[in-house]
């Protein structure tokens, strides 16, 4: 992925990790539009930001994806990179009945948002110079947290699922390069970490990230030093242990 002269459109684009990219991508000299479900959240970025722009977008709704798609492709016609981002992470009890609509609605929105946007989006990237999707799944994807087991399995499906986008769009010749950003835990309001010391600063997430892309702008993945144990536990046979220090935290 090149680093400027890009038309890049951020879902879940209001807070968090999808904010900073946002912020920082506008910076290197992108065109960024931030989507999100709050008009008046997108209306102050925009406002506080000049040359964002914001699109409002429930992933959870095709029609919403089927409207934002075609708003899209009037507004942006240049666009070539997608950040998959928006997403939600809730604890679970598996033991409740009542807690199975928090692991549908973490299948709907991280799982099918993200699969849905990729189907509707796809054709509008196919054939541009440089295009990108970029896919924020997570470390747990490799090892879950199981306070949250849902939201690990939909990363954990978004990584398998970004493995074959990857394969068929280079077997079909489509120009689009697949990115998934695995991160650890970050200091953003994703399951109230913004105070957690055992998270990352956003910042510093945002800056090694963005650094990794810089050294290889032609990379698969982009894993943090600080989530670099966890996505390698199967390899190096660190799995059981990393797997009871994650559910012990």
């Amino acid at each position: 992925m090149k680093m400027t002269g890009n038309t890049i459109l951020i879902t879940g684009g209001t807070s968090g990790i999808g904010l900073g990219l946002a912020l920082r991508l506008h910076e290197a000299g992108n065109k960024v539009v931030v989507a999100g479900r709050r008009k008046e959240l997108l209306d102050e970025i925009t406002a506080e930001h000049p040359g964002i722009d914001g699109l409002v977008l429930d992933v959870a709704d095709p029609d919403s994806i089927a409207r934002a798609r075609e708003t899209v492709a009037a507004s942006h016609p240049g666009l070539n990179v997608l950040v998959n981002n928006a997403g939600i992470m809730l604890r679970e009890n598996l033991l409740d009945p009542a807690e199975l609509k928090v692991a549908e609605d973490h299948v709907t929105v991280n799982l099918l948002g993200t699969i849905r946007m990729t189907y509707a989006f796809l054709p509008l990237l196919a054939g541009k110079d440089d295009a990108v999707v970029m896919n924020v799944t997570s470390a747990l994807a490799f090892v879950p947290y199981p306070s949250t087991p849902t939201y690990s399995a939909t990363k954990a499906a978004l990584h398998s699922f970004s493995e074959s986008l990857r394969i068929q769009l280079a077997g079909a010749d489509a120009g689009v390069q697949v990115i998934e950003v695995a991160p650890p835990g970050v200091r953003t309001t994703l399951l109230d970490q913004q105070d957690n010391d055992h998270a990352m600063p956003l910042d510093d997430f945002l800056t090694e990230t963005l650094d990794l892309l810089r050294e290889k702008p032609d990379a698969k993945e982009l894993v943090v030093e600080g989530a670099r144990f966890i996505r390698d536990a199967q390899a190096t046979g660190s799995y059981d242990n990393v797997l009871a220090m994650i559910a012990s935290s």
